[in-house]
């Protein structure tokens, strides 16, 4: 089985800003930098034969190459916690209808359309014990976020392997946009 995802990667550069902001919660579990992507649609676990008809699918997606920025910092709660720091993405139309080709092209393989309204980001840390105070002021410390925009030219199907340490991502097709 193989456990997918796809996603836009961040460049080098975009990932070592993103890493200053990896500090001041304690118990957070920090992505690393080369694990930074911005997730289109998590796939979850599928068969090779599966897997091969989501790359077909995705293959054939066409849409043009557009401009990211990065801007704001926030969190995912679930009910009192908090789960995730995030960096968020500015929505563009261009971004988005990426996404809901993607989404639609997972459905034609018999995958479900995502139920969750997307919501465009790069996650900064996994939370599990952290006093709302603390994400209270690293959101405060980092308020004027924002990161200059860059270019995407391309979206990537991801492998996630789980580990101990964490997850590691290895990118395993990248489909190009239209320049």
């Amino acid at each position: 089985m193989l456990r997918l995802f796809v996603a836009i990667e961040m460049p080098e550069d975009v990932a070592e800003a993103l890493s200053h902001l990896r500090t001041g919660i304690p118990g957070a579990r920090w992505v690393r930098p080369e694990n930074m992507h911005l997730t289109l649609r998590f796939i979850g676990e599928v068969g090779e034969d599966e897997a091969h008809g989501v790359d077909s699918a995705l293959s054939l997606i066409r849409a043009p190459a557009f401009s990211l920025r990065l801007a704001e910092v926030g969190c995912f709660k679930s009910g009192k916690r908090a789960r995730a720091l995030w960096a968020g993405a500015e929505a563009g139309e261009s971004l988005t209808r990426l996404q809901a080709k993607v989404d639609k092209a997972l459905v034609s393989e018999g995958l479900e359309y995502e139920a969750r309204k997307f919501k465009p980001h790069v996650t900064l840390a996994r939370l599990k014990e952290t006093r709302f105070d603390r994400i209270g002021e690293f959101m405060t410390m980092h308020n004027a976020f924002a990161i200059p925009a860059f270019g995407v030219d391309h979206f990537t199907l991801f492998r996630s392997h789980l580990g101990r340490e964490g997850a590691s991502y290895e990118a395993l097709v990248r489909y190009p946009l239209e320049t």
